[in-house]
């Protein structure tokens, strides 16, 4: 019954590492601690996929070029 199989953590666990992040950032430090996770997490994806799209795009102007 884990919750993340590759990490070996169960319910119990993120409990606990759960009330840890509480105790160390507070309750109002929490949402804003979120908030820019979540906005860090788009801003790599959209790297990564414009990264991928700029490497194709080098890859046919080089190709056509020769």
């Amino acid at each position: 019954m884990y919750t993340f199989g590759f990490l070996d953590l169960g319910t119990p666990e993120l409990i606990i590492i759960l009330a840890i992040v509480l105790l160390l950032f507070g309750g109002t430090k929490l949402p804003q601690l979120s908030r820019s996770l979540g906005t860090s997490m788009r801003e790599l994806r959209k790297g990564l996929n414009d990264g991928g799209q700029d490497d194709k795009k080098t890859e046919e102007k080089s190709s056509h070029s020769a």
